[in-house]
């Protein structure tokens, strides 16, 4: 099976699963008999390119990683360039857009409109973008059904680590009635050094150093990347469309070290918990710090790593744990969402 991919966002993510695409496409035709061909690229700053025959993924990643554009991709017969994004969904013949820009989280944009031209060009999407999920699911849901196509997410909560896939599959039968996690890598981590013994401007300038936190953390310290996050899982899980307002969102900033050293007295830690809880008036949201118990299993949730502990009905506590974030991890929860699109699956 041959299907045709528009890549729009070449940055971090959109290279990661370009790479992958590289490493991994003769495995994909042996395993599973499908050949992904992105047929156009297109990114706001590194140009676009695009071409029905397919294009030489390496060649262009070549061009990206030297010159920092697409520019140094070699001309070929048939190959367009200077597409914008729009463009690039509409008329590139791709079965299937990636969105893989940058999250805004005023409005959503321009991922949202990326997403909404897509699905009305009769186009599946698969996105890890936050952004349009978070705040415009319901909508582009039922753009997708009256399209006959599918928007697929799993990227967009903890990146390659299953979360969405697992309530969907494996708990398929099941209620859940609450999930709370650690949503926010940067913000453990910082946890983790202040534990170890940092102060938290030290270990928020560590975590800048590492690339767990950006030049300006406000969204992951203060709390937003989390309750971003949380509005996803309200819609994926319970079906119900939470607005920012309706979450309860408190950030880690005025955690300070005697803070912390009193909870280890305690054998108690400081995390920052987001949590979903069913109740009999709605559901109730909530990104906090909370001071936890040793015995709860988040609590050797360490670094920049995120978990998520679902409370099933039947099947008790689950806890997953993984990556929240990576250039691989992220990039690896788009192919799955491709390869679960082309088999039918979730």
């Amino acid at each position: 099976m041959r299907h045709k991919l528009a890549l729009i966002g070449f940055c971090t993510v959109g290279q990661g699963f370009a790479e992958i695409l590289v490493q991994q496409s003769e495995a994909l035709g042996n395993q599973y008999g499908i050949d992904f061909v992105v047929v156009a690229i297109a990114d706001a700053v590194k140009g676009s390119l695009a071409d029905p025959e397919g294009l030489n993924l390496s060649l262009a990643l070549e061009s990206v990683q030297v010159k920092g554009t697409l520019a140094e991709y070699p001309d070929t017969p048939g190959l367009v360039r200077g597409w914008d994004s729009f463009q690039t969904i509409r008329q590139s013949g791709a079965d299937t857009v990636i969105e893989a820009t940058f999250t805004n989280i005023a409005d959503g944009q321009p991922g949202l409109d990326h997403c909404r031209a897509a699905l009305e060009a009769g186009k599946n999407v698969v996105t890890s973008n936050k952004g349009p999920v978070a705040l415009g699911l319901a909508d582009l849901r039922e753009l997708a059904q009256d399209h006959g196509t599918r928007i697929l997410y799993e990227g967009s909560v903890m990146s390659g680590t299953p979360v969405l896939r697992l309530a969907a599959a494996s708990l398929a039968g099941d209620e859940i009635e609450m999930v709370r996690g650690i949503l926010n890598g940067t913000s453990n981590y910082i946890l983790t050094r202040m534990e170890e013994g940092l102060g938290f401007e030290d270990a928020l300038s560590e975590a800048q150093k590492f690339g767990y936190a950006e030049a300006d953390p406000t969204n992951d310290i203060d709390g937003y990347d989390a309750q971003f996050k949380l509005l996803i899982l309200a819609q994926a899980l319970f079906g119900v469309e939470l607005k920012k307002k309706d979450v309860f969102t408190l950030g880690i900033r005025h955690i300070g070290a005697d803070d912390i050293a009193r909870a280890r007295r305690d054998n108690r830690r400081y995390k920052l918990i987001a949590s979903l809880e069913k109740t009999s008036s709605g559901i109730v949201a909530r990104v906090a710090p909370e001071i936890i118990p040793l015995t709860d299993p988040l609590t050797g949730v360490s670094g920049a790593v995120n978990a998520l502990t679902y409370r099933c009905r039947l099947a008790g506590d689950i806890t997953i744990v993984g990556p929240g974030a990576g250039r691989t991890e992220t990039g690896y929860a788009l192919l799955v969402d491709c390869i679960n699109l082309c088999r039918g699956q979730i």
